[in-house]
């Protein structure tokens, strides 16, 4: 996630696991709160990662070096964790569409995985950070299936989702990777902040019949009475945070 970073945990809804209560204090997102979290390059770990339910590691950038693409390692370095449920996470800053290239991304991933693996962590799930344009949303689609194809089965996949693309008519598009995806996760923040009218973009979410996530990043902005507005869709599986370092608030 170049533009927050970064693809979190899961709020505590009394009926739905995962989402953080609807009397918590809005407008401040506290980690204590929730129980998924997106660990990124460059974040220190805190305590709310040894006890998470729900783990997404940054692990490395895709990206061009002249004129080929390459995968960047980046973020916590593998070693034994005991959360119920971790999953890798894998920016790129291009989407290639040839199968030599889109081999190469799973190979890079599967590497990564296979290396926590060994050391004594069990790996639920792939997630993409992509910034796909709305327009452009089909030929990601595209390309997510392909990989898909090309993972192994064991794996769960997932991606980050803009706000916007389930409110300028991306919605048929995400609904019909069912079967692709296990879940998209909707970022709520660009850079280290809240999105100032992220609200504005939340109903869209209603219409989504993939499951999805949404994420919050830690001291930001939400009001905690749309987990339970969000919650009437039974597609909606709670929050993820993700953390940052403490800039001095």
């Amino acid at each position: 996630m170049k533009r927050r970073r970064a693809s979190l945990l899961l709020c505590a809804l009394p009926l739905l696991a995962g989402c953080a209560p609807p009397d918590a204090p809005p407008g401040h997102v506290e980690a204590e709160r929730y129980a998924a979290f997106w660990l990124w390059a460059g974040v220190a770990p805190q305590a709310v990662v040894e006890t998470a339910e729900r783990l997404y590691l940054f692990q490395g950038e895709r990206v061009r070096h002249r004129g080929e693409a390459v995968m960047q390692p980046l973020g916590p370095l593998p070693t034994a964790m005991a959360n119920d449920s971790v999953w890798l996470v894998f920016r790129s800053e291009t989407i290639d569409q040839t199968d030599e290239q889109v081999q190469f991304f799973v190979s890079a991933m599967l590497g990564a995985a296979q290396r926590w693996e060994r050391l004594g962590t069990d790996i639920e799930g792939i997630q993409i950070d992509f910034d796909a344009r709305t327009y452009a949303l089909e030929e990601y689609a595209d390309f997510l299936r392909r990989v898909r194809a090309a993972l192994p089965a064991r794996y769960k996949l997932s991606i980050t989702g803009l706000m916007d693309w389930a409110s300028t008519g991306g919605v048929e598009t995400l609904n019909a990777l069912e079967g692709v995806l296990d879940e998209v996760v909707v970022q709520t923040y660009q850079g280290w902040h809240t999105v100032p009218d992220y609200a504005a973009y939340l109903p869209a979410l209603a219409r989504l019949t993939l499951p999805f996530r949404v994420g919050l990043i830690q001291h930001g902005q939400w009001a905690p009475a749309w987990e339970a507005r969000l919650a009437r869709n039974p597609a909606f599986r709670g929050c993820v945070v993700f953390l940052v370092n403490d800039r001095g608030r």
